[in-house]
């Protein structure tokens, strides 16, 4: 049994073969909000970042996995552990479902399913935690459906065209 792969997809490590889409999916102005980027990134910056990619946990504080379906293989999106905390055993967590017409099939649910059990039975975390925008309502459902708890909120955190909006702290504690 593989630990990274459900019933209609798999994770997988990023390949250099990536870059064409990692270049589409980080440059789309649609994700900036949520990415927290203001600029678009070189195809140079995503090279030497898939060349660092392989490093492990430890050293580079993040694990950036490709969702793919397992009937093709296409790769669909990205789910990341972020700010990885050793000392405190916990890792913030994101995912991305990169095309409209792939989302809403229960894609990222699996995915996230896939990397919680992941993070807390191999990585043996004891917290997962995201921030997600008040307006980001199908995110909010994502991560409550997959019983993370909101324990918090950061009131006018974020800027937006139209002025500010909360933002949600979520969090998720490895019950194994």
């Amino acid at each position: 049994m593989n630990i990274l792969e459900g019933k209609d997809i798999f994770l997988r490590a990023l390949e250099p073969e990536d870059i064409d889409i990692l270049y589409q999916w980080e440059n789309d102005t649609d994700g900036w909000a949520v990415s927290n980027l203001f600029a678009p990134l070189s195809r140079y910056v995503l090279v030497e970042y898939l060349k660092t990619a392989h490093r492990d946990l430890f050293e580079n504080k993040e694990l950036r996995l490709v969702i793919a379906l397992k009937d093709s293989g296409k790769a669909i999106g990205l789910i990341d552990l972020f700010n990885y905390d050793p000392y405190h055993n916990r890792a913030g967590v994101g995912i991305l479902i990169a095309e409209i017409d792939d989302r809403g099939k229960g894609f990222a649910s699996e995915a996230l399913g896939l990397m919680v059990n992941y993070a807390f039975s191999i990585l043996r975390l004891h917290s997962l935690y995201c921030d997600i925008s008040e307006t980001n309502v199908k995110s909010i459902n994502l991560f409550e459906n997959a019983n993370f708890v909101q324990q918090g909120e950061k009131k006018d955190w974020l800027r937006t065209k139209d002025g500010y909006e909360t933002e949600f702290f979520y969090q998720l504690f490895n019950e194994l």
